[in-house]
């Protein structure tokens, strides 16, 4: 929507994600990426931690099954979403307002790790567009030298080539 406030943020997610199925049938995923900003002290030739922002963030539907199926905690990520703020009233009956992220594209970052990526299929097309990439869902976290690699499985029908970036005739 025009208007609306865009970021891009990076950092390491403070916990798995959390899904949710509504009653309506869609999904949310629900998580906290913790952005800290890293200086240069010329006083004392070191590198040091500025303050954290942690951003509260939420995907909906097939992105919220995907960030569940494949980020876990301590994972270092670039997600771009919308800002939005809403109040409300908390159980103590003070006012209080939040302001939240709502992802639009999330994915692993390649800096200091790998990712094997898997392409999955969505139900309803039979010529392989609308498919999507899911990314792998372990990582080790040896001092930032750590690995994604592939182990979530994508859905079922899905077909894979080998080439996640093959040809696709709607690309």
């Amino acid at each position: 929507m025009a208007g609306e406030t865009t970021i891009t943020i990076i950092g390491n997610l403070t916990a798995d994600p959390e899904l949710r199925n509504l009653q309506n049938g869609s999904s949310v995923a629900s998580f906290t990426i913790a952005s800290t900003p890293r200086m240069f002290d010329r006083n004392t030739n070191q590198w040091v931690d500025g303050q954290a922002l942690f951003m509260r963030c939420s995907a909906w539907r097939d992105l919220a099954d995907h960030c569940a199926n494949s980020l876990t905690k301590g994972m270092r990520v670039i997600a771009t979403g919308r800002l939005q703020q809403r109040s409300y009233q908390a159980n103590d009956g003070t006012n209080r307002t939040v302001v939240e992220m709502t992802v639009d594209e999330i994915g692993p970052s390649l800096r200091y790790a790998t990712a094997q990526v898997q392409r999955i299929q969505h139900g309803g097309n039979t010529n392989g567009g609308n498919g999507g990439y899911q990314g792998g869902s372990s990582w080790g976290a040896s001092g930032g030298t750590g690995a994604y690699q592939g182990g979530s499985q994508g859905a079922s029908g899905s077909q894979d080539t080998g080439d996640p970036w093959g040809s696709d005739p709607e690309f």
